[in-house]
């Protein structure tokens, strides 16, 4: 008699009661899945992962560290001690008697810091007359100078007339010139117009300036136009679409022109040693040259007290005008 093999309810004729195993590839799942369910339970759980990430993270930190000192930190410092060492050294040096100047035995402090040779540098040259000629020189050609920059960048910009471009890339020529080539001429020119020894003959041949034009101008192209369209539209004309738009609008970038200019102006020292040679029309960077042949050699002290005043007051006008300076070089930089 034949027996007839019956399936379990819910499973299909065929079905066998036992499964046969699994292959090598189940296998070697579930010997993962148990790895990892132990490294879960043991110790490779979360504390673990966690600490092996603190280390790279701490690895990492450090090298970020490392990076900022020597890539930020390094350079600031050692161009800060370039600017400054001197300038202190200059200051320590202008309140030192002559023997703690010139010795053997170095001293960074002065012993008895003394104001004498302030008192000397004064008195021998007429410094005062030196600083008018300087403050004189220094704003008028700077205010002419700015004004130029302005108007100049402003045709260059929203003026339209043939060879504008022509005329902007002599502009970038002139910038790329030094100012040296240009000492014989200028010195043949102001000669014979009778500018020797006067404070016009100073400030004529530099009035004009390439640098601002420059800057003024990529600044300028920054501006909307639908703005001047709208002052047009209003009836303005270019003279008081410039006044009243431009240049309310414009000045962080005309303030680092002013700021380069009246440093560069203050501090100008070839030009006016060529073309002067009267005390009364000298400026304070000849002038030093001046207390060095009334002075002599040795007295380094009173020549560092007259250095401390040349520069003393343009320190004071780049203290006030310094916040200017990135705002107005950045401006233009970025379009969009």
């Amino acid at each position: 008699m034949s027996t007839v093999e019956t399936s379990p309810p819910g499973r299909p004729s065929g079905y066998d009661a036992e499964p046969a195993s699994p292959g090598p590839r189940r296998t070697r799942r579930g010997a993962a899945r148990d790895g990892r369910g132990a490294g879960l339970r043991g110790g490779g759980g979360p504390g673990g992962r966690g600490r092996a990430l603190s280390g790279r993270g701490a690895a990492a930190g450090g090298g970020n560290i490392w990076s900022t000192a020597l890539g930020g930190y390094l350079p600031l410092a050692v161009t800060l001690l370039a600017v400054f060492l001197p300038l202190a050294w200059m200051m320590l040096s202008s309140l030192k008697l002559p023997p703690e100047i010139i010795t053997t035995q170095l001293s960074i402090l002065p012993k008895d810091p003394t104001l004498d040779n302030y008192a000397t540098a004064m008195s021998s040259v007429p410094f005062g007359r030196f600083f008018l000629n300087s403050t004189i020189v220094t704003f008028v050609g700077a205010a002419i100078k700015v004004a130029l920059a302005i108007l100049t960048a402003y045709a260059l910009v929203f003026v339209r007339f043939p060879f504008k471009n022509t005329v902007f890339v002599l502009v970038l020529v002139a910038l790329m010139v030094p100012p040296q080539v240009s000492i014989l001429p200028n010195y043949l020119l102001i000669s014979d117009l009778g500018g020797r020894n006067t404070l016009w003959g100073i400030i004529l041949p530099g009035l004009g300036t390439a640098f601002g034009t420059f800057l003024l101008r990529q600044h300028f192209k920054t501006l909307p136009y639908s703005i001047l369209e709208a002052a047009e539209i209003d009836g303005a004309n270019h003279w008081a679409r410039l006044w009243r738009v431009v240049v309310p609008v414009s000045g962080p970038s005309i303030a680092t022109v002013a700021l380069v200019t009246i440093v560069s102006e203050w501090n100008e020292y070839i030009w006016p040693l060529i073309i002067v040679d009267h005390p009364e029309k000298m400026t304070l960077p000849v002038g030093l040259t001046l207390l060095q042949n009334s002075e002599g050699n040795s007295q380094w002290g009173v020549l560092m007290a007259g250095a401390v005043l040349v520069i003393l007051p343009v320190l004071l006008v780049f203290a006030l005008l310094q916040r200017h300076i990135v705002a107005g070089l950045t401006q233009g930089s970025v379009t969009g």
